[in-house]
């Protein structure tokens, strides 16, 4: 991987541009120079088809002016703009900042839309229809990689209808959550916990505080090893939103369900991070969007995992 984000394929590129375009004024002075053995009719005395010979002519001047106008063209291009290598060029122009600059200005333009919005609680945002068009379709477009199109998730994504929270479902957590993003860190365990059998029993106990399907001589054997989650998830399991850490009573799974899946978690831990979104949209839009997605769970009942 080093090899690709050393500087040598940047001077390699540049360099063959470079001499490739040097070698196309060489060729072209070369060309205007060499003189070609010539008949005394000024043919090259190559024949083809019986009767057609090869003038000895030099290149057009209007070709050979076009070509040096190509290759003044192409050194003008290097100097001003990125091309040879990591130089930057005089006008210091990137894609990027291009992007960017664009970007801005779509913004601005659409700044208007949102001003309405700005001023209104996300209850009474979530309540308006042209507000929830723009927030489905920014949803779409940065949310939905990761939590589906309908907003459900998958395995290691929350789901969003269900208002289950791992940090706060209130509308400024919410918008907390976007603008900064979060970082769930679950350590492993085992070693707090004691042995496989241990961690098998905590795993049962787990379950039991949703009323899943365990074993309960298990679970009573796993309460007492429980302490070492509780500094996370409490006592009772119910988790703690200030750590983000998940309510094991609800019989909502975000990494799996079954004793398998639990004892994997304790072993191994789990570490999840959802990206911060305050680079890529404006407050407005996150404004929007957190209302949109508070409402996606007051639509319907939580749903079951």
């Amino acid at each position: 991987m080093s090899d690709f984000t050393s500087n040598f394929w940047s001077i390699y590129v540049a360099g063959i541009t470079i001499v490739s375009i040097l070698a196309c004024g060489l060729l072209l002075w070369f060309s205007g120079k060499a003189k070609a053995m010539t008949a005394s009719d000024n043919t090259t005395g190559h024949v083809w088809d019986g009767d057609l010979r090869e003038m000895n002519n030099p290149l057009p001047r209007w070709w050979v002016w076009l070509f040096i106008i190509t290759i003044i063209f192409a050194l003008a291009y290097l100097a001003m703009y990125p091309g040879a290598g990591t130089f930057k060029g005089q006008l210091g122009w990137s894609s990027r900042g291009q992007h960017e600059a664009e970007l801005a200005k779509g913004n601005k333009d659409v700044e208007p839309i949102y001003a309405k919005f700005n001023a209104m609680k996300p209850e009474d945002v979530a309540k308006d229809p042209q507000a929830m068009a723009i927030g489905e379709r920014l949803f779409m477009n940065n949310c939905a990689q990761c939590h589906g199109s309908d907003a459900r998730g998958s395995k290691g994504f929350p789901n969003l209808t269900d208002g289950d929270w791992l940090h706060g479902g209130e509308p400024d957590k919410i918008l907390e959550t976007i603008t900064k993003g979060r970082i769930g860190n679950m350590p492993p365990m085992a070693a707090a916990v004691g042995t496989p059998d241990d961690v098998r029993n905590v795993a049962h106990y787990v379950l039991s505080l949703s009323n899943s399907p365990h074993d309960s001589l298990k679970a009573a054997l796993g309460k007492a090893k429980f302490g070492a989650c509780a500094a996370c998830h409490g006592m009772d399991g119910k988790g703690n939103q200030a750590l983000g850490s998940a309510n094991l009573t609800d019989d909502i799974w975000l990494h799996g369900w079954g004793e398998n899946a639990i004892v994997a978690m304790i072993n191994n831990g789990k570490v999840n991070q959802m990206p911060a979104q305050a680079d890529k949209l404006t407050e407005s839009q996150i404004h929007v969007l957190a209302s949109y997605v508070w409402g996606l769970s007051k639509k319907a009942p939580a749903a079951a995992k």
